[in-house]
């Protein structure tokens, strides 16, 4: 397997504060050209699901290899592609989710959910018609600069987001604290003794949409015992669920219920994991904080910068940071073969808490980890080596003028760098040998 395969593994196993020697253990194989991308998604699936089973292997105290098939990971990484219920298939989103033309430039939306959608078109002043609203959004946002979309639907409560270049978020003011920040943190907050488990490991699950999902269902595949709470007015999408809740129990709690909220505190100081997935400060008010627990935090932006207040999806990061840029073309904005930052952070994410326990057990401490799709986003467009067909050309003067051509793959030690002359004019040359 090529070095960028372990290049990849290897920065985020260091990420995630691993032993460097444990990354030898690591089998690649599998059908080749799988998640076709201008970006490197394939080594950012299998560098997750990499670290991710490297992470389980090392609790677990086992000492054989990790094998990383390409067809499996590529697979899971459009696992609701995959995914039939009865025979039916998902719906992945819904009509008001997509890329719209504003007046001057793009906008991407996200109305999966009733209240998002219901936000999106108070926002854009359009009556709700049913499938007719598809044209009177249209109408509403081409008349709009995307930026003025953007802010006005967030100012709603709803989810939408300008197409950016990659040079454009670099210099946006979140784009600026998502690059000069790390891919993930992990603190030890105190001093607290490492834990005594019973049984299975408890992980209550707060997450919505793939990528907390992905995570604690991991941790459920792994022997967790996961229990997500949903409020009882929200409920998840009925696909998403049975995509991403496989191994978990599933139960609704409304917080602001003083009956609900004392069944949660209980939960919650019987729970060895928690794993949050909702905008950063969301859930401050409910005084999650217990001492021993392993605490996991994933947003879409990062919980700083201006934007860490905003919701956002897998699809919105890739329009905001230029990625969605880097896959289009010229008449139109691209996407990933698969909501790749969803999948790779949620496997991140699950690595993250395996290694938290495993520092746990040994040396205690009330642990927190924090991840966030944006930094997931930078990692893949600026740490991850691409393909880029210039450092495999060369171009020098010759008897045909300046002649620009590819390098030779044919290397190793000791052999020549390229060849000893440049193609000259056809049939000038003396019908002779060189060498004596």
């Amino acid at each position: 397997m090529d070095h960028t395969v372990r290049t990849g593994t290897e920065s985020l196993w260091s990420a995630l504060g691993g032993d460097p020697a444990l990354v030898d253990r690591v089998e690649y194989g599998g059908p080749a050209g799988l998640l076709a991308a201008r970006l490197p998604v394939m080594e950012l699936a299998r560098a997750s699901v990499a670290v991710c089973s490297l992470a389980a292997v090392e609790r677990a105290g086992l000492t054989g290899p990790v094998r990383v098939d390409d067809g499996a990971v590529a697979t899971a990484f459009v696992s609701e592609r995959h995914l039939r219920v009865d025979g039916r298939a998902p719906v992945s989103f819904a009509p008001l989710s997509r890329f719209w033309r504003a007046a001057d430039g793009w906008v991407r939306t996200h109305a999966n959910y009733p209240h998002h959608r219901a936000a999106l078109l108070t926002a854009l002043g359009v009556a709700d018609t049913g499938a007719d609203a598809v044209d009177a959004v249209g109408a509403a946002i081409g008349g709009r600069g995307a930026v003025e979309v953007e802010t006005a639907v967030y100012a709603a409560g709803g989810l939408a987001v300008a197409l950016r270049t990659p040079a454009r978020w670099a210099e946006h003011a979140q784009g600026r604290e998502v690059a000069a920040r790390p891919l993930l943190t992990r603190e030890r907050l105190d001093e607290a003794p490492p834990r005594r488990r019973d049984g299975p490991l408890r992980v209550l699950d707060l997450t919505r949409v793939i990528a907390g999902p992905v995570a604690t269902r991991t941790l459920a595949l792994l022997g967790a015992d996961v229990l997500r709470i949903d409020p009882p007015g929200r409920p998840e999408l009925p696909d998403q669920h049975a995509d991403t809740d496989v191994g978990k129990r599933t139960s609704a709690l409304d917080l602001d219920r003083p009956s609900d909220r004392r069944t949660f505190r209980e939960l919650l100081d019987a729970a060895d994991v928690l794993v949050t997935g909702y905008r950063p400060g969301a859930l401050d008010r409910f005084d999650l904080e217990r001492p021993g627990l392993v605490t996991a935090r994933l947003s879409a932006w990062g919980d700083y910068g201006p934007w860490a207040g905003r919701r956002g999806f897998d699809s919105l990061v890739q329009v905001a940071t230029g990625i969605a840029v880097a896959e289009g073309s010229a008449e139109r904005p691209g996407t990933l073969p698969a909501q790749a930052l969803d999948h790779g952070t949620g496997y991140l994410l699950a690595a993250a808490v395996l290694r938290s326990l495993t520092e746990q057990d040994r040396d205690g401490g009330t642990r927190l980890v924090r991840l966030a799709l944006a930094q997931t986003g930078h990692w893949l467009t600026h740490a991850l080596p691409r393909y880029e067909p210039e450092r495999y050309v060369t171009a020098a003067e010759g008897p045909l003028g300046r002649l620009r051509h590819a390098l030779s793959p044919v290397a190793y030690e000791g052999g020549p760098a390229g060849w000893s002359r440049p193609p000259g004019v056809q049939g000038a040359d003396a019908p002779v040998w060189t060498t004596a």
